[in-house]
């Protein structure tokens, strides 16, 4: 008898869970590079960030939306038509649940959700099992189990992992893959991502600005890289991107906080994005940072378009 050779497969993923149950993070660690941004606050992850897995058997692209939550604002309303969308059009939905955290409303708000949604395979994915002992791990996964049952959702797998220690994270990939289609590679071999550069550039400066304002401005800034052009007249051996960027926040009194003292906090951002933007893309980079005032952006439709969402 002829040993058939195995088929490939190809499809999407995405992971859900409320904001901060670690999903950019385990997208990362399955594709073992820093393409969806992370940060230990929730609702940093706006776009959907792409990240590609390559095997000899198969292609899972991770589609990274945005937490679901219950919205408060237009801009809450729109990210969570993006997730529904989403969901729509994945092959497989990874939900995550941290380990250390009680199964709460936010997730059995999910839960719901995605009981609505009858055709896409569905694994529950326990994240953070590093910050707990093995039977604290044990009754988060009967949680899970049990919120499963009650709610008419039949887990594919419920698989505990730690992005962070890389447990059990190529066991993951090895559960979600064979419940893609069958199908070619969809990207090429070197793409991680396919998310547009000026995009992935914006998100790392927004990293960067968030990163030392913990909870002055938890989502009041968003980022437009108004252009990438390369410098005019630099030799073929150093070329350097010159990179333009604005930092939208919602009021004046905001500004200061962003700058910091004689412009210090500013130069942090620019120094810390600009080592990450350089690695990203391979070339030296000038960054051109400036602060500006959109008023209220997160609750008007015309500066929400005009920011990108």
């Amino acid at each position: 008898m002829s040993a058939r050779t195995p088929s490939h497969r190809s499809g999407f993923a995405c992971f859900v869970g409320r904001p901060n149950a670690g999903k950019s993070t385990l997208t990362n660690a399955l594709v073992g590079q820093k393409v969806a941004i992370t940060s230990n606050r929730p609702q940093t992850t706006r776009h959907t960030v792409r990240g590609i897995v390559h095997r000899p058997d198969a292609q899972l692209v991770l589609v990274d939306t945005p937490g679901l939550h219950k919205p408060r604002t237009l801009l809450g309303e729109r990210l969570n038509d993006v997730v529904r969308a989403t969901w729509a059009e994945v092959d497989v939905i990874g939900f995550c649940l941290p380990a250390d955290q009680k199964l709460g409303p936010g997730d059995t708000y999910i839960a719901r959700e995605l009981a609505g949604v009858k055709k896409t395979p569905k694994v529950a994915v326990v994240t953070k099992t590093d910050l707990v002992d093995a039977e604290r791990l044990a009754t988060q996964l009967m949680a899970v189990d049990k919120v499963g049952r009650d709610l008419g959702i039949e887990w594919a797998e419920i698989v505990p992992v730690s992005a962070v220690s890389g447990a059990q994270v190529g066991l993951l990939a090895d559960l979600l893959v064979p419940l893609l289609p069958e199908g070619p590679a969809l990207y090429a071999e070197g793409d991680l991502t396919d998310e547009p550069e000026q995009v992935m550039v914006a998100e790392l400066i927004r990293e960067a600005a968030l990163e030392g304002v913990r909870d002055e401005l938890p989502h009041s800034i968003a980022v437009v890289v108004e252009e990438m052009v390369p410098r005019e007249g630099r030799p073929a051996d150093r070329p350097l991107l010159d990179i333009h960027a604005n930092l939208y926040i919602e009021r004046p009194s905001q500004k200061g906080i962003v700058i910091g003292p004689k412009g210090a906090r500013l130069k942090d951002v620019g120094t810390t994005s600009r080592r990450q933007i350089e690695a990203l893309l391979g070339t030296p980079v000038f960054l051109d940072l400036h602060v500006k005032v959109a008023k209220d952006w997160q609750r008007d439709p015309k500066q929400l378009r005009k920011l990108g969402f």
